[in-house]
């Protein structure tokens, strides 16, 4: 399909990667990984051929179809959601407008008999055949379906896409992607503005793709699930196992020690020849077995160690002035787009100190609250901010609040005051961006890299409240495990919208689950809500099949329903059962992931006690119908 050979980019003088090779084959799911920066949206764009090459060849099957997922997209205003997704059928529409072309020919013809007539009705019928040869008549329907698997419901499909946030943008872009049919999906990101259950359709639709997929993620989960193969980028090396992320990291480590091994035993062989060439350079009978031994040292092909990229941004918030006890108080706030009614009639206080997750499905209010909370968006009812409340705010979308064309240090420079405007390249090399980098022009940089230069420019400005939404889009794992730090040390008000359990843990000690307008209050962390919920994780929730209340019916006999209630007791002891075995195994993995991963068919024991969980709740929800 393609094969990548001796492939370098170099940005400034500096390599990305230098002389890579690799191959990709129908029903590869390929894991991009690696620090952000490192050149994995690069190496797309260059697989794309978006991207000119400095050096190396990039082969491929003649007539390959290639889709890709950017990070950055543009629609054309005025179409409606259908419109837009109608574009991935472009042979199809062209199909439509030369059948309506002919077909107005022909009502307005009268020359039935003539050759020109006949000749209009063969084109017609040889466009129809073509039409209907490339699903013509299915593309209307599939285009529905794939829509409705990515959140949007039949009421959003005459609606105008600018009327969307960039992340249901992003959708519609996907939702092209995979109705063309393409040999070869590059994938940028593609999870970053889905919710869970639109995350878990893309994952069924992946793994019953055909072609070869490309995905840059920093989701472990959604690696897991779909990849069957890793290629991560390190200084300017690539490193390619048939293995998922978690897997593949495994084998990298057992890989990197049997080096550090190999390495410990060669330079004592090393030492030992050395000792011999300086005992036999002593003696003028052994000169020449000295000279041989320094060959055969000089011969020697050094074993190397594995580098790994262990570099890191800094980042600490600090508390501007002391805010009163009270940080804000809301009640009976509602908020509708136009008919579209997301929060109903809720109240709540937040206090100095508190550390508070907004949770739930997209679409429930969680950004909205927060918008309505630092200002951008108006509501009815009352939202009242403490004294000396002071709020940075992060946006799900701050990096489009970033002007591409100003340079990384252009854009501190705007931002600085008197105070700290000294301290811009200080705090730029903090975050990565050293040397040169800080002239980097904004729109060149990855998604990663914009939000880290978001957090940077954070820092500019006096806060004592911190409220971010979906801080982590696009940032690698160990970006995402600083921002963690950081948040774990801020002496002030935090509030923080996220569907990152691992990044949750530890981190809030107060959740709100946005749900059907309305707000419900877990006074503990994450971990507490989800067992409140009796569940383990966000993705479960969203899986969960809901219990639908129904009126009382008419009992049973007694003997049918002892009988249930027997059949039901039995179902929840076994559900009790499974949970705490699910339970203790999540922990064991918190505790000591790689060993616990390790252990004979782990995976396929996992799967298989979490999918008995989900029929055990299934039959439990039909009998507790019956007894009702």
């Amino acid at each position: 399909m393609l094969n990548i050979h001796n492939l370098s980019v170099s940005f400034a003088g500096e390599y990305l990667f230098e002389e890579i090779s690799f191959k990709l084959i129908s029903g590869d799911r390929v894991g991009l990984i690696g620090k952000n920066g490192a050149g994995k949206s690069t190496l797309l764009k260059l697989l794309s051929k978006e991207m000119e090459l400095d050096s190396g060849s990039i082969a491929s099957d003649k007539d390959i179809r290639i889709g890709f997922l950017k990070q950055d997209i543009d629609f054309e205003k005025g179409r409606t959601v259908l419109d837009e997704a109608y574009q991935a059928f472009v042979e199809i529409k062209q199909l439509e407008l030369k059948q309506n072309d002919i077909n107005l020919k022909l009502s307005e013809r009268t020359d039935y008999e003539s050759d020109s007539y006949f000749a209009l009705i063969t084109e017609l019928s040889d466009v129809t055949d073509r039409y209907e040869l490339i699903g013509g008549y299915n593309y209307q329907g599939q285009t529905e379906k794939i829509l409705q698997g990515l959140g949007f419901s039949r009421a959003d499909f005459d609606k105008n896409t600018d009327t969307f946030s960039g992340g249901w943008r992003m959708r519609i872009e996907l939702a092209k992607l995979l109705l063309q049919s393409n040999d070869l999906l590059l994938l940028d990101e593609p999870t970053n503005h889905l919710d869970i259950e639109s995350i878990i359709w893309l994952e069924q639709f992946l793994k019953t793709f055909t072609g070869a997929v490309v995905i840059v993620s920093h989701d472990k989960m959604f690696l897991n699930n779909v990849t069957n193969r890793t290629i991560e980028i390190s200084l300017g090396r690539i490193y390619d196992f048939n293995k998922p992320y978690s897997k593949y990291l495994v084998l990298r480590n057992e890989i990197k020690e049997q080096q550090i091994s190999a390495q410990k035993n060669q330079e004592k062989q090393i030492q030992q020849t050395e000792r011999l060439i300086e005992k036999f350079r002593a003696k003028a009978s052994k000169a020449s077995m000295a000279q041989s031994l320094i060959k055969k040292i000089e011969k020697i092909d050094r074993i190397e160690v594995d580098k790994d990229d262990n570099s890191v941004m800094k980042l600490r918030f600090n508390v501007s002035v002391n805010p009163g006890k009270v940080i804000a108080e809301i009640e009976e706030l509602s908020k509708s787009y136009d008919d579209n009614h997301v929060l109903d009639d809720i109240s709540l206080i937040i206090e100095r100190g508190s550390k508070t997750a907004f949770v739930g499905q997209n679409g429930q209010g969680k950004s909205t609250l927060a918008k309505i909370m630092v200002g951008e968006l108006k509501a009815s009812g009352m939202m009242k901010l403490g004294h000396n409340v002071q709020i940075g705010y992060f946006a799900q979308n701050q990096a489009e609040y970033l002007d591409g064309k100003k340079t990384v240090l252009d854009t501190m420079i705007d931002s600085a005051n008197e105070t700290n405007r000294s301290k811009v390249r200080d705090i730029l090399g903090s975050f990565l961006f050293q040397g040169d980098e800080v002239d980097k022009f904004v729109r060149v940089l990855s998604g990663g890299e914009r939000n880290r230069l978001a957090l940077a420019k954070m820092l500019l400005q006096p806060f004592n409240v911190l409220v971010m939404d979906e801080p982590t889009n696009h940032l690698d794992i160990k970006s995402k495990n600083v921002l963690k730090q950081a948040l774990q040390n801020f002496d002030g008000t935090l509030i923080l919208v996220s569907h990152d359990r691992d990044f949750l843990q530890g981190l809030t000690n107060k959740v709100y689950e946005f749900k059907d307008q309305n707000i419900k209050e877990y006074l503990g962390d994450i971990d507490y809500y989800l067992e409140q919920r009796r569940v383990d994780d966000f993705r479960a929730i969203e899986k969960k099949e809901k219990i639908i209340v129904l009126k009382q019916k008419p009992k049973n006999n007694k003997n049918q329903d002892q009988s249930l209630k027997k059949k039901l007791n039995n179902v929840e002891s076994k559900i009790s059962k499974l949970e705490k075995e699910i339970s203790n195994i999540d922990k064991a993995l918190l505790n000591n992931y790689e060993t616990t991963i390790t252990q004979p068919n782990f995976f396929p024991n996992y799967e298989k006690k979490k999918s008995e969980l989900e029929s055990l709740m299934s039959k439990w929800e039909k009998l507790t119908l019956a007894l009702n």
